[in-house]
């Protein structure tokens, strides 16, 4: 997936490793990115690893901890 500088304004979107900053890049999805963006979440990270992330975030606003909540329910 190609990220949007808006998306990731603090870092180069080019050197943004989908493994090792998996939690970087769930919590920024999750709270600012697009629906095409949190699609490529849920379809590229397993959802226990997704949930698990969502709750434990100290970083993510209180709605958008309860929609993903919500969303990774299924």
């Amino acid at each position: 997936m190609k990220f949007r500088q808006t998306l990731f304004w603090d870092v180069n979107p080019a050197k943004i490793d989908v493994h090792k900053n998996a939690q970087y890049i769930i919590e920024r999805v999750a709270d600012l990115g697009n629906d095409k963006e949190a699609r490529w979440v849920l379809d590229f990270y397993d959802r226990r690893f997704l949930r698990n992330i969502i709750l434990k975030s100290r970083c993510l606003r209180p709605r958008t901890k309860k929609l993903w909540t919500l969303l990774l329910k299924r």
